[in-house]
């Protein structure tokens, strides 16, 4: 798309407007776009087309679009003459694709309207009346961008550590309503809206996090938490096997110098692994920068297991998991609550995990 930023806030005239000599200019009025149609959503580009009557339609030079977050659909149009478009795009066959001129953000509500004009010799615009005011809302994060995070997030994984354990950390409540309400089990529950803005999983993936960080002294699970002084802790293989896929979810961080990555387990087949599959980057179990599981070769060929050092992984399991798997116990150390990453928003300016696209 051909697209033209004027260096000063361009000037229009109506039908009847008064021109820069105090005449009235009579100008034969300009089509109006009738029957938007917004296409081929992206999380940062969109195509539009519309309608338009013949007349005059050879006259018309440019488009002007006026683009707003939908909570901001009340905001004035071109109050005055020096209130400046936000678009001025030259006419150009349509459809016609607007990408990251605003800076569009992912999974964020739109309304769009717009003017045919016609610039005149002496640089000023005779234009239509508004189109319709249309909505639309951006996509999530395609698999591309994903693979741009992903990419960004194995720069700063770090060596690989040895672990032998998933844990979660709840309070003793969460694990006896499991015991009573839910037949012993944990279930799945839909992801928050932590993370990336663009991320396809949140919200809509339903799973239950776990983490396998160890302390590096140790080679142990920390004993500090923010979500409960209760663990569960469960043998990795149980959750993490050749019979499981596993997917790059996220990477983020809050304000902080912590980064995270988000990782899916899903077992071969289950409803999550279809779901992920559609969305996210697969990862090799045997051979990648976060979370490895890998066949001993020597001895009763079991597996062995490596977390990376550098970031903190959290991991979505996809299926429910019975208590009977592992062991609930009450942990020694803090409930941090400042390190949680319930619904926390990741920082739009740091260089090291965000991508050229919407935040």
């Amino acid at each position: 798309m051909s697209k033209e930023r004027e260096d000063s806030s361009p000037k229009w005239k109506s039908r009847g407007s008064k021109s820069q000599d105090g005449s009235i200019s009579e100008m034969e009025e300009l089509p109006v776009p009738q029957n938007i149609k917004i296409s081929n959503i992206t999380c940062d580009s969109f195509k539009i087309c519309w309608d338009m009557e013949a007349r005059s339609k050879e006259r018309i030079t440019h488009y002007f679009i006026d683009l707003n977050k939908k909570e901001n659909k009340n905001s004035n149009k071109f109050k005055h003459k020096d209130v400046p478009t936000k678009l001025v795009a030259k006419a150009v066959p349509l459809p016609m694709t607007v990408r990251g001129h605003w800076f569009l953000s992912p999974r964020t509500e739109y309304t769009v309207a717009v003017q045919t004009a016609s610039k005149q010799a002496d640089g000023d615009y005779s234009v239509s009346e508004w189109s319709e005011i249309i909505e639309f809302c951006t996509a999530d994060y395609s698999t591309v961008h994903l693979n741009q995070l992903l990419e960004k997030a194995e720069v700063i994984a770090g060596r690989m550590l040895p672990f032998s354990v998933f844990y979660r950390n709840q309070n003793k409540e969460y694990f006896d309503h499991a015991r009573e309400a839910q037949e012993n089990r944990m279930l799945p529950s839909i992801k928050d809206n932590s993370g990336s803005h663009g991320s396809p999983i949140s919200g809509k993936l339903e799973g239950i996090f776990f983490s396998c960080n160890t302390e590096f002294n140790t080679g142990k699970p920390p004993q500090d938490s923010p979500y409960g002084r209760h663990r569960f802790e469960v043998r990795a293989d149980a959750l993490f096997n050749p019979d499981t896929n596993l997917y790059f979810g996220d990477f983020y961080c809050m304000y902080t110098a912590y980064h995270y990555v988000i990782l899916v387990l899903a077992p071969k087949g289950s409803r999550g692994d279809e779901f992920c599959k559609q969305r996210l980057p697969l990862l090799d179990i045997t051979n990648n920068r976060f979370l490895t599981c890998k066949q001993v070769e020597e001895g009763d060929g079991g597996l062995v297991f490596h977390h990376a050092q550098d970031v903190i992984l959290e991991v979505i399991y996809t299926e429910p998991v019975d208590l009977s798997l592992g062991t609930v116990a009450e942990i020694s150390g803090h409930q941090l609550m400042s390190l949680s990453t319930v619904n926390a928003k990741k920082d739009p300016s740091c260089k090291t995990c965000n991508i050229s696209v919407g935040r």
